[in-house]
């Protein structure tokens, strides 16, 4: 491939096909492929649901040609130009007579190509999209972009950190300069999900993403309890030990705001709980417990923790959060390439002085998952997690095999 490196797994098998002359596999590569098409912002904004071709001219083609990038090609996010995401197959029915003869695919690259759009050229283009394997880079599986994105430094590690959902979405892990699925796929996703509309709601969710206030108190009481127990014991709790230093844990933080407090504003009023609220408290934290003990023990059958490890804290699930949120906030132009990095770069920061390895934060994340959303049904939202797991710690292009923890 000379001196120029592809960007990605889709931009090289495209490169290597064209050195070939294997057109039917340049054609299989872009049917399973997203392609994209630049947009004016305003454009985007005032047409949330349709598209504006614009042909250019091309001396290669000596021909005005419509254009679409593959992922690994899109430029750095600006204010002013977006990308829609589209598939060969959308191209393919939307020529029409009086439109440019050619698709000008990554025009200016080593990998460039100028399709003939004639009709009988798109039902080609048809036939490779009717028999592809996939639309888009195969989910859990660990995807890297090669040029255009960080793979060592402070970048990389807050990235790696938020890899299970990048993974999990078949996403390059390392794209700082993030597009994702299109500008208003994007927004579209942040506002479904989020309720995330406007930059200064994307600003408060990252600030509560990066100081873990999103992760109930709860579960991160009772992991706190039981780590507790482990560094004064030095070794492994068991969980009638664990239950009842928490119980007294909580009858004590209960007894102590039931008394007046001197403080240097004066005297505190106690506030004192009724008896049923405080049982209902210590029941309610033995069945986070049972719960937490009871995911744990199916991580160290699936290989996600150790023989005799735990969870330390599920802090994780809102740091891996924020370091997407970084991302998908710049994707939807709701902040700058910028103040996506500092984001990102914080949430590696944090992770790193509450764990101690990519194992440890991964079991972190999972669990905070996992309670949220599984109800122990042991159902996608843990499988899909235990599959990005296990890609992250084998895959030899994982960052976790690659970027050292300290």
């Amino acid at each position: 491939m000379g001196t120029w490196i592809a960007p990605s797994v889709v931009e090289r098998e495209l490169y290597e096909a064209k050195l070939r002359n294997d057109w039917p596999s340049y054609f299989d590569t872009l049917a399973g492929a997203w392609l994209f098409i630049p947009l004016a912002r305003g454009y985007a904004d005032a047409h949330p649901t349709s598209v504006l071709l614009e042909p250019a001219y091309f001396p290669q083609a000596r021909a005005r040609c419509y254009v679409a990038y593959t992922a690994g090609m899109l430029p750095a996010p600006t204010a002013d130009v977006v990308f829609k995401r589209q598939s060969l197959a959308w191209f393919a029915a939307g020529f029409e007579p009086g439109d440019p003869p050619f698709l000008a695919v990554n025009p200016g690259s080593p990998c460039e190509a100028f399709l003939p759009a004639s009709p009988a050229d798109r039902a080609v283009w048809n036939a490779h999209w009717d028999r592809a394997p996939r639309y888009g880079l195969e989910q859990n599986k660990v995807h890297a972009l090669h040029v255009g994105g960080p793979l060592r430094g402070p970048a990389a590690f807050g990235l790696a950190c938020g890899a299970h959902l990048s993974v999990r979405n078949g996403l390059f892990w390392n794209a700082l300069g993030y597009h994702g699925e299109g500008y208003g796929k994007e927004r579209e996703k942040l506002k479904e999900h989020w309720g995330i509309t406007t930059r200064e709601e994307w600003l408060v969710t990252v600030e509560q993403l990066l100081t873990a206030d999103m992760v109930s108190a709860v579960w991160e009481f009772a992991l706190r309890i039981r780590a507790a127990l482990a560094k004064e014991f030095a070794g492994p709790v068991d969980i009638e030990h664990w239950r009842h230093a928490t119980e007294a844990t909580l009858r004590a933080n209960a007894e102590r705001a039931a008394e007046p407090r001197i403080t240097p504003e004066g005297v505190t009023v106690a506030r004192p709980r009724s008896t049923a609220e405080i049982e209902g408290e210590v029941a309610g934290v033995q069945r986070v417990i049972g719960r937490i003990a009871r995911y744990e023990q199916r991580f160290r059958a699936d290989g996600i923790l150790g023989e005799g490890r735990f969870v330390r804290s599920v802090e994780a699930w809102d740091y891996g959060r924020a370091s997407q949120m970084a991302r998908w906030g710049l994707g939807a132009r709701l902040c700058t390439l910028q103040e996506a990095e500092d984001a990102v770069v914080r949430a590696g920061r944090v992770c790193r002085l509450s764990y101690r390895s990519w194992e440890d934060l991964s079991a972190g994340f999972i669990l905070g998952r996992c309670l949220q959303f599984d109800e122990e049904e042991y159902g996608h939202w843990y499988t899909d997690m235990a599959a990005t797991h296990q890609a992250l710690m084998s895959d030899p292009g994982s960052p976790w095999l690659n970027i050292p923890w300290e």
